[in-house]
């Protein structure tokens, strides 16, 4: 078994230094190894009610207008604590990755900005982050500095403007993703040579059909998972070890 794994390594360093335009795909699983608790495992975050609520409904947009310190309260141990987390081994192969040209975009689906503070500069976040907030009313913008001690002291953030509710950038049920940023994935993997899908169930869309735009113009595309995934038939490689597979990278590239 480790001869195999030390063989498909090489192959996913040959296909890594071959290719002119890789982009990596991140989902919650990569956080995991930071200790942030993901969404849809066995005992994610989706797993349990909270208070007699659902999570899913305590991150809707509909919910959120009508009972925003809810949000707020459920979101302080987790979105307002982030900074307690740091980047783990496959955020900084990433940064690495892109600092030796070899990665040409980060478009991850967690909100924790694990992949900034690891050193990547291109990243897309497809689901926004709480680094910044917009009113409701007026949608004057806010950075996390102005709003995050207004949260963290129990209170419900309101726009010194109009006095409207204030939301952090983080895309709730219930919202479209960003337009613009989803039309950039879809134009830069149409020409790349290399997708690398990083801890994702690939079941939340658009985002999950990403790897299918890839494979279908042509680009080789690597899972590694914990789970299977609906698109595993897409793989050229397939590893369910994300910690195993980035130590073994850094190894070959070392640290960011």
């Amino acid at each position: 078994m480790k001869e195999d794994f030390t063989t498909r390594i090489a192959e996913l360093e040959k296909l890594i230094d071959r290719s002119h335009h890789t982009v990596i795909f991140t989902g919650a699983g990569i956080s995991t190894l930071s200790g942030i608790p993901d969404f849809r495992s066995p005992n994610g975050v989706y797993s349990e009610k909270w208070h007699g609520l659902d999570v899913e409904e305590v991150l809707s947009i509909d919910f959120f207008r009508l009972h925003p310190e809810i949000f707020y309260e459920w979101a302080k141990p987790f979105v307002y604590s982030l900074e307690k987390y740091q980047p783990n081994v496959v955020h900084r192969v990433a940064a690495r990755l892109e600092a030796l040209g070899l990665c040409h975009g980060v478009y991850t689906q967690n909100i924790d900005q694990l992949h900034q503070r690891a050193g990547s500069r291109r990243v897309f976040e497809l689901h926004g982050s709480a680094a910044s907030y917009h009113c409701l009313n007026c949608r004057r913008k806010f950075k996390d500095t102005a709003v995050d001690p207004i949260v963290k002291r129990g209170d419900v953030p309101k726009c010194p403007n109009c006095g409207g509710l204030l939301k952090p950038d983080i895309v709730f049920y219930g919202e479209s993703l960003d337009a613009e940023m989803l039309e950039t994935a879809d134009m830069e993997l149409r020409r790349t040579e290399l997708l690398l899908v990083l801890g994702s169930s690939l079941t939340v869309y658009p985002a999950a059909a990403m790897p299918e735009i890839a494979a279908r113009s042509g680009g080789k595309v690597v899972i590694v998972n914990a789970q299977p995934t609906g698109l595993d038939r897409l793989a050229t490689l397939r590893f369910d070890d994300l910690e195993l597979v980035f130590n073994a990278l850094e190894t070959r590239y070392g640290k960011n």
